[in-house]
């Protein structure tokens, strides 16, 4: 089943790439970012919970939790900090696929 997330500390382009890339491991190509809208989503194929807490884990450990994550002011600070880094991996190792 396609589900789709509304998640935090996305930017761009290289955010995307290093979100799909990290994500395609376990999901393929099921993964799509919508940069089009605010707050951006995330829609991947799950075919089980186990597969959702995968998900999640591996876009909070990038630094971009969901949108209705309750993390403390820290915790989010540390998250953009992830994300920055993230995302610079994922402008200067962009996915093949466009």
């Amino acid at each position: 089943m396609k589900k789709t997330y509304e998640v935090a500390n996305i930017r761009c382009e290289g955010c995307a790439n290093t979100i799909k890339k990290a994500l395609s491991e376990h999901f393929g190509n099921s993964v799509e970012v919508d940069l089009e809208v605010v707050p951006r989503k995330v829609t991947v194929e799950l075919n089980n919970l186990s597969d959702e807490e995968i998900f999640i884990t591996t876009l909070r450990k990038l630094g971009y939790p969901l949108i209705d994550d309750e993390i403390s002011n820290v915790e989010s600070a540390v998250m953009k900090g992830k994300s920055f880094v993230s995302c610079a991996i994922g402008k200067l190792n962009p996915t093949k696929e466009k």
